[in-house]
């Protein structure tokens, strides 16, 4: 087992719900419910957000009430807990430090890199910032260039890049589409299994 691996989980979906879906479930507004695993395009499918938000009068404070109810996925935490025991684990997610913080409390305070968002002073959501172009994908061959060995896993289109760059990647509870498209990459969806196969890659 080398001392120089680290591991790049995403956030949600994998350890965490999917925000977005869980308040589009709150709000009951079906148009939310669209996350990276379905647009691929990011700056597009934050603009989209961002104007159905508008529209509907919806900033950041509704979205923090949502996201104090959201619980990490079953097993999320003791996953983190023994892979962090073994190795060094970073979670790279799209997205924002305003909405992640509680999440991170409830997972023990995993190190985290993401975005944030642009607020206005009512509250309204009115754009973002991405930390780096392609950050996960950025931040792996950052993590690489100062003599890291990666090894990714996620769910959505947004984490292939990592998946794709690091010396074992794996799909965790993905899209059948996604699967099918990147037959490639083992495909997991209980945390043992992950686990079991990070274990072997280290």
């Amino acid at each position: 087992m080398s001392e120089l691996n680290i591991v790049c989980l995403d956030m949600e979906g994998v350890l965490v719900p999917e925000i977005w879906i869980a308040f589009s479930e709150a709000t009951g507004i079906p148009e939310l419910r669209k996350t990276t695993r379905d647009e691929p395009d990011y700056d597009k499918l934050m603009k989209y957000r961002i104007g159905i938000l508008k529209e509907h009068g919806l900033g950041l404070k509704e979205i923090q009430d949502t996201i104090a109810t959201i619980d990490p996925l079953p097993g999320a935490k003791e996953f983190l807990d023994e892979l962090r025991s073994i190795t060094q684990v970073i979670v790279l997610s799209d997205t924002f430090t305003q909405f992640a913080a509680p999440l991170m409390k409830k997972l023990g305070y995993p190190t985290l890199f993401c975005n944030t968002l642009e607020v206005a002073p009512d509250g309204e959501i009115v754009g973002y910032r991405m930390r780096c172009d392609k950050s996960k994908l950025t931040t792996v061959k950052a993590l690489q260039s100062i003599g890291f060995d990666t090894i990714a896993s996620g769910d959505s289109f947004n984490d292939l890049g990592m998946i794709q760059a690091s010396k074992a990647g794996f799909l965790f509870k993905s899209t059948e589409a996604i699967k099918k498209e990147y037959p490639q990459y083992p495909a997991f969806e209980e945390f043992d299994d992950l686990l079991n196969a990070i274990k072997a890659a280290l």
